[in-house]
């Protein structure tokens, strides 16, 4: 996979192996070829209300109960921005005028600029509740026939911001309710996903909770984290 991905950068410089290709990564010369290859190398996959179970708790046990001044949640790896947006809907439609924000990060820049725009085919809607694309997306006509847009209602309380998981946070990320790290821990080692989760979880705030993907699993990670349900986790409160 990583050698299909990246034959054409060798074949944009004249590059006969991989291994110079990595030596133009690192001579400086090429201050932006490092950003090229994570997009390029990088897994997108994702579509609107993804694994609906968690959807599901996040509408019933969590946006119904919440009774805080801010509801703060994290969408990890956000990727083009549909998992930000179906929890937004879910949020507009539960907590209204309230004050709530989303905050979606990603490694590639690429799909981050996507998620600004908001704009998708139609045909990610499989999963969507029709009244979700009534109230909350705009139906393109004309040249636009066949994409929608997220409403601004519900864009303008998405910030997105590029991230790596694997380097120190900033300060000013601040705490969340909820983080949502799906789809992400399956690609690294055990050291790697430990670092991770002790990096994120921080930005946790006591009694917050924890998503991770049905296909993942916390499994030999050592967190303070107690299980609700499979693949959603709660932390202690102090």
């Amino acid at each position: 996979m990583v050698a299909s991905r990246l034959a054409k950068r060798l074949l944009h410089y004249d590059l006969q192996t991989y291994g110079q290709y990595y030596q133009l990564l690192n001579n400086g010369q090429h201050p932006h070829e490092f950003q090229l290859m994570v997009n390029i190398l990088t897994t997108n996959e994702t579509y609107f209300f993804r694994e609906p179970k968690h959807f599901s708790f996040l509408q019933d046990r969590i946006i119904k109960n919440w009774r805080g001044d801010n509801f703060r949640l994290w969408s990890a790896a956000s990727s083009t921005g549909e998992e930000s947006y179906s929890i937004g809907m879910l949020l507009a439609e539960g907590l209204g005028m309230r004050k709530w924000e989303i905050f979606g990060s990603d490694v590639n820049t690429e799909v981050l600029e996507t998620a600004r725009k908001g704009v998708y085919l139609m045909d990610r809607l499989d999963n969507m509740e029709p009244r979700y694309l009534d109230k909350y997306c705009l139906k393109g006509v004309r040249s636009q026939e066949g994409y929608f847009r997220v409403d601004e209602k519900v864009r303008n309380r998405v910030n997105f911001e590029q991230l790596n998981l694997k380097t120190p946070l900033p300060r000013s990320l601040g705490q969340f309710d909820v983080i949502f790290l799906r789809n992400v821990l399956i690609y690294f080692d055990t050291e790697t996903k430990q670092e991770i989760v002790n990096r994120v979880v921080e930005a946790l705030k006591p009694g917050g909770y924890f998503f991770i993907s049905h296909s993942e699993t916390l499994h030999s990670i050592k967190t303070d984290l107690s299980m609700v349900m499979s693949s959603i986790y709660q932390k202690p409160c102090k």
